[in-house]
């Protein structure tokens, strides 16, 4: 068991695999990982994905103020763009249906330090896909700032782990009966 808060749900390889965010966090810096099986098409989750730009699909009462992140994927999905607001990030990159990786903006990494994300897709199984995110987080050389780090670990796994789940259950849901496998009745 991890008791770090830098990882849950990966395996070793999906730990020490290359991501995008890798080398968007200049200086030292270690690496949280998060990942999920989902009985759905790499595609289709890439739609949810998508909506990160508008909603956290987490804890909404925490992560966005308590409104409702929307249970629907939304007819006309917004555009992908450099420097678009993801979550707390900016996207820096993105690869539709692969990726979407964002930096901390100059104002929250001066306060929060550096920190960069990529949320990846890998086919899995026949019709499944896998759902690996990496945080790649500045780290500090002073004890608080160690602290500081720690514990935002931690918060961030509560968060995500929520945030996986929920995006993995409305991916599964909106899945064709063929992509989701069986379904009980």
């Amino acid at each position: 068991m991890d008791v770090s808060g830098r990882v849950w749900g990966a395996t070793r390889a999906e730990q020490s695999a290359s991501y995008p965010c890798d080398l968007l966090v200049p200086g030292r810096s270690e690496g949280w990982t998060r990942a999920v099986d989902i009985a759905a098409p790499p595609g289709l989750v890439f739609r949810w994905l998508r909506q990160l730009t508008i909603a956290p699909y987490s804890y909404d009462w925490i992560g966005f103020r308590g409104r409702k992140s929307p249970r629907v994927l939304l007819p006309a999905p917004s555009v992908l763009s450099l420097g678009q607001p993801f979550l707390v990030f900016e996207i820096a990159g993105f690869t539709t249906d692969v990726h979407i990786t964002g930096v901390l903006p100059e104002a929250l990494a001066g306060r929060h330090g550096h920190m960069a994300v990529s949320y990846t897709l890998r086919p899995h199984g026949a019709t499944g896909c896998r759902l690996v995110v990496k945080v790649v987080a500045e780290t500090g050389a002073t004890t608080g700032r160690r602290l500081r780090r720690r514990l935002l670990a931690w918060g961030d796994l509560v968060m995500m782990r929520k945030q996986l789940l929920t995006l993995k259950e409305l991916s599964e849901g909106s899945a064709p009966p063929s992509a989701a496998g069986p379904r009980a009745e």
